[in-house]
């Protein structure tokens, strides 16, 4: 039989070449078919990345308190009386959520060009990996709630009955941070120098993002800044979770428009991205 013809009869039944991209609506239903092995390969993957250091899982927590103390040291005193309400809790809040973001935004950006043994050796739809990526977060965040929840305890007395609606907001989140890591995914691969500019562009969305400060309380409300800062939907999502774990901070309709639209925008156009470059990944 010539290869044509083996090319024929392989595809009559059902077997196609490997990285071929599928049409986009059946590329997402073998997708959702395979999310049990995007959670698998987070979870062997925070496995291992447990192993590799004495205190294991205990990081996942101590490296956020730990953040959270430096930041509320340095930035408690810098800022003096221009510090948000409530600063400890404010600011825990604001380190948790952040640390989910970038840590999306990292390990999404090297999901593809870590795995290339993976690769060339199974066929699966990719988006499998940078979605592993941002279950792997989630693996990271769950055990710092109820931490998040101690501090607001101590500092509060109490918890605020819109903490109702923080099982969206996470939801909401792990949407938004899927859809930054399929771009990153896709944008490391076609230029493997990004790489290297990750920490700061983390660092610089850091900055503008409001973890420890409001541009109210700075007195930059009315500024470009401000309005950069405002419009920013990783501080929407911030003060959605303020405004339901934190007293003295309110749920807005605008948090939730901003935070709702930047999602769906950065989902959709990560997800279409992402499955475009498809048969891209893996040949290098």
């Amino acid at each position: 039989m010539t290869s044509d013809g083996l090319e024929s009869y392989a595809l009559a039944n059902g077997l196609k070449p490997m990285g071929v991209r599928a049409p986009l609506g059946q590329y997402l239903r073998e997708a959702w078919i395979r999310r049990d092995f995007a959670w698998t390969l987070a979870v062997l993957g925070k496995e291992a990345e447990n192993s590799r250091t004495r205190l294991g899982a205990w990081w996942s927590l101590l490296v956020p308190l730990i953040q959270s103390s430096i930041y509320g040291l340095i930035f408690g005193i810098i800022l003096g009386s221009h510090r948000a309400p409530n600063f400890i809790p404010f600011l825990v809040t604001g380190v948790f959520l952040f640390n989910f973001v970038s840590g999306s935004f990292q390990t999404g950006a090297s999901s593809i060009t870590s795995n290339s043994g993976l690769l060339r050796s199974i066929s699966f739809p990719r988006i499998a990996l940078p979605l592993s990526a941002v279950f792997r977060q989630v693996l990271n965040l769950l055990p710092t709630l109820p931490i998040m929840l101690v501090v607001i305890l101590i500092f509060d007395h109490i918890l605020k009955w819109e903490i109702v609606i923080m099982p969206a907001v996470i939801a909401l989140l792990f949407l938004f941070g899927l859809g930054i890591a399929l771009i990153a995914a896709r944008l490391t691969v076609q230029v493997r120098d990004l790489t290297k500019l990750l920490p700061f562009l983390t660092r610089m969305l850091f900055y503008v993002s409001g973890v420890f400060y409001t541009p109210a309380h700075l007195g930059l409300g009315e500024t470009f800044f401000g309005t950069i800062v405002a419009i920013n939907p990783v501080y929407a999502f911030m003060s959605l979770a303020r405004g339901a774990l934190v007293t003295g901070y309110e749920v807005h309709a605008q948090d939730w428009a901003i935070a709702g639209v930047w999602t769906a925008v950065v989902l959709v156009f990560g997800v279409v991205y992402f499955w475009r470059a498809e048969e891209r990944y893996g040949d290098d």
